[in-house]
C-alpha cells in the first residue's frame, strides 16, 4: 500500500489518516482491528459506533455482548478471534459509511486481512457482505452461505452472517445467527470439548 501525507499504517493498524473530513470530524479515535495477528476466523464489522469510538475496540456494548455469548457458545472466545471493521472511524449519528470512505479504508481491511491469512472472514451484517463481495447481498436470506473472497491472487472463506444487533431487534434472528458463528468454528477447525473449553491451538 502506498503511503501519503497524513497516513501512518504499518499492515495492520492505522494510527493516522486524514482521507475522511467527515470521518476525522465525527471520530474520537481511529479503531482497529483487536485479535491475535494469526487468528483463523476473522470478523469484520460496518464501522465504529458510539461505545466503541469511546473505548477504541471493535464490538463491545450490547452487539459485542451477543458477539461474545455466540463464540462462549462455539467454542471459542474473543482472545482466539481478531474483529475488525470496514471503515475505523465512527461515522456521524452511526450513519452507514458512504461508498467513498468505504473505498478510502478498504486497502487497510484488505492489508490486514493479507497479514492475519484466516481460515475463514465473517461479515456481520449487510454493508461488509456487500463491500467485500462486491454485490448486493439479502443477509437475512444469505446468512449462513459461504463464499469465495479473493484477495491478490489468494482466495479465502467468506461466511455471511446478520449483525448482532439484529439479534436484539428481532429475537427471531438470534438461534440463525448462532449457528453462523458455530459454522465458522467448524469451518477454521475448532472443536469443542467435553469442558466447552476450545482446542483452537492445536490446529
Amino acid at each position: 500500500m502506498d503511503t501519503e501525507p497524513g497516513v501512518e499504517f504499518d499492515g495492520r493498524r492505522v494510527t493516522a489518516c486524514e482521507r475522511c473530513p467527515e470521518l476525522v470530524e465525527s471520530r474520537s479515535r481511529i479503531v482497529n482491528g483487536v485479535g491475535p495477528d494469526d487468528a483463523d476466523v476473522v470478523f469484520v464489522g460496518e464501522g465504529p459506533g458510539a461505545t466503541e469510538d469511546e473505548e477504541g475496540e471493535p464490538f463491545v456494548g450490547r452487539s459485542g455482548s451477543v458477539l461474545d455469548e455466540a463464540l462462549r457458545d462455539a467454542g471459542l472466545s474473543r482472545g482466539d478471534v481478531r474483529i475488525t471493521n470496514c471503515v475505523r472511524c465512527r461515522p456521524p449519528e452511526n450513519r452507514d459509511p458512504t461508498t467513498e470512505e468505504l473505498g478510502n479504508c478498504r486497502g487497510f481491511l484488505e492489508a490486514e486481512l493479507r497479514s492475519v491469512e484466516p481460515d475463514v472472514v465473517v461479515t456481520l451484517g449487510k454493508v461488509p457482505s456487500q463491500h467485500l463481495l462486491e454485490r448486493s447481498v439479502a443477509v437475512t436470506k444469505e446468512a449462513g452461505s459461504v463464499h469465495d473472497l479473493r484477495l491478490d491472487g489468494t482466495t479465502t472463506r467468506l461466511l455471511v452472517s446478520v449483525h448482532p444487533a439484529a439479534t436484539l431487534y428481532d429475537r427471531s434472528q438470534r438461534e440463525g445467527f448462532f449457528e453462523t458463528i458455530a459454522e465458522a468454528a467448524r469451518l477454521a477447525g475448532v472443536r469443542e470439548d467435553g469442558d466447552g473449553q476450545s482446542s483452537l491451538g492445536d490446529f
